[in-house]
């Protein structure tokens, strides 16, 4: 396995002047007290600027909302933790012996918060060209291979599109359950379209993920129906 140095010089295409910004950015909390949190909070702003950025001047005729829905394609945490698995970032990963047991290594969560720290100490270790470099290198294909922005709209916007356009009352989301660890949550929640009465569950590590789980489970069942009709 290679060194988190060497790792880093060839899959990212960035050798780091102060090696301890790297440690900490591939440091899980499970196994220091010194580790990725407060880096992933700066790198979730580097990212969202590098491909701000690079939507812009790939897509120069793209307007607002089209822009938007690029840049959350690609900063999202599947895009991220598909990322960070191709460069083999979970080699790299320090973790506390019971996320080591449990597979850490591999959990999309934690390779997408480590990729987005890496982004934060690359901008501390060498400025914001540099970040956004390595940004532009390891996302720019993927920019470029997406489909167009109306396909990109999120489930739930495309199911309250589709019931407002039929004249019907937007769907209804409710909170079902939660659970696991406070730094490991869990959530599941219903989406229902009543004037269809049509209702769906979704689970997510996060309230929204959850929500559109259950809004494109919905969104299927409608087209299931449609095709019936």
């Amino acid at each position: 396995m290679l060194h988190a140095d060497e790792w880093s010089a060839r899959r990212l295409g960035y050798r780091f002047r102060d090696p301890g910004l790297l440690e900490a950015a591939l440091t899980h909390r499970s196994a220091s007290r010194t580790n990725y949190e407060r880096l992933e909070f700066l790198g979730d702003s580097v990212l969202n600027f590098a491909i701000a950025l690079l939507a812009f001047r790939t897509f120069p005729d793209a307007p607002e909302g089209d822009l938007s829905r690029f840049r959350a394609a690609l900063v999202s945490s599947p895009t991220l933790a598909a990322i960070g698995s191709e460069l083999d970032l979970g080699d790299q990963l320090r973790l506390g012996g019971g996320e080591l047991k449990s597979g850490g290594f591999r959990r999309d969560s934690i390779l997408a918060d480590s990729l987005e720290a890496i982004f934060g100490a690359i901008y501390l270790d060498g400025g914001i060209e540099a970040a956004r470099d390595v940004v532009h290198r390891l996302l720019g294909e993927r920019l470029r291979e997406l489909p167009s922005a109306e396909t990109l709209k999120d489930p739930k916007t495309r199911l309250q599109e589709e019931l407002q356009s039929r004249g019907f009352a937007l769907p209804k989301y409710t909170l079902e359950e939660v659970g696991g660890e406070p730094h490991e949550q869990w959530f599941v929640v219903s989406c229902a379209a009543v004037d269809l009465a049509l209702r769906a569950t979704g689970r997510g590590s996060s309230r929204r993920r959850a929500e559109q789980e259950a809004a494109q489970s919905v969104l299927e069942a409608l087209g299931r129906a449609q095709e019936k009709s």
